[in-house]
């Protein structure tokens, strides 16, 4: 069993390889009962700022997990900040003692530093790290990926550029020029339901955004565009081989 987080379909692909049995973590936040037993849960799931998303954490305090091997996979595509070492602490926190923690190099779709269309073009070797995590786990190797006084350095060094607090850090970053063709694909891959309909255009309310920017690169018309200035506006990002049919089945939030 798999507990996944995706935007753009990086996660979903990495937990595809992994298991059968998914179960995305937007779908279930809101569930009464959140205890879950298998013989072994992985939960995967994208890196913002070096941490899992807020909705992850707050999943994994809630959650009671049943199982005698519990692993946790983090996608990232610069630099991890030593993501490994606090997702242990995450996991700890939460009463959780993880087997496994492991780190996967994919393409980075943060658009205020990237162009997506060179991190398409690159060359990851993403099948191959996952290749080796999978044969770790289908062995159960206890292993937690190594991290380095550089990549603690890495992240207090975003820590203290970041000073707004991660609730509020985005808020108000989004802007719908008059490309908008009120398709609502926006209100259907955000796992937080920050967008809504209203008079045929949708309003953002992102008291709960986690800085996915699922909305922004789902946009068929790319009329979502950050208030902040992008490296490539002309460019948006999806994982190759996930479809938004699959993003919005996992972030389509239910009732």
């Amino acid at each position: 069993m798999i507990f996944y987080f995706t935007a753009t379909g990086n996660s979903l692909y990495v937990a595809k390889q992994l298991d059968n049995h998914l179960v995305s973590i937007p779908q279930v936040m809101d569930n009464s009962d959140l205890t879950f037993r298998d013989d072994r849960i992985g939960v995967v799931c994208p890196v913002f700022g070096h941490e899992a998303p807020l909705m992850v954490q707050e999943f994994l305090h809630k959650a009671v997990f049943e199982t005698d091997y519990f692993y946790m996979i983090l996608t990232y595509g610069n630099r991890h900040g030593g993501a490994a070492e606090l997702a242990q602490k995450l996991l700890e926190s939460c009463g959780i003692q993880p087997a496994y923690i492991n780190i996967v190099l994919m393409a980075d779709n943060f658009l205020p530093a990237f162009d997506m269309d060179e991190q398409k073009e690159l060359n990851k070797h993403v099948d191959e790290q996952i290749a080796a995590i999978r044969a770790d786990i289908e062995s159960r190797r206890h292993w937690i990926s190594p991290v380095t006084d550089a990549d603690r350095a890495a992240h207090q060094e975003f820590l203290a550029r970041s000073t707004t607090p991660p609730a509020e850090r985005w808020k108000d970053i989004y802007n719908v020029t008059d490309a908008c063709i009120g398709c609502g694909i926006c209100t259907k891959v955000c796992p937080a339901g920050c967008w809504a309909l209203k008079n045929g255009k949708p309003v953002y309310e992102g008291t709960m955004c986690q800085g996915c920017m699922a909305c922004i690169h789902a946009c068929p018309q790319k009329a979502i565009q950050l208030r902040m200035p992008e490296k490539n506006p002309k460019a948006r990002y999806r994982n190759e081989h996930i479809t938004l049919a699959e993003i919005i089945q996992a972030n389509q939030r239910i009732g």
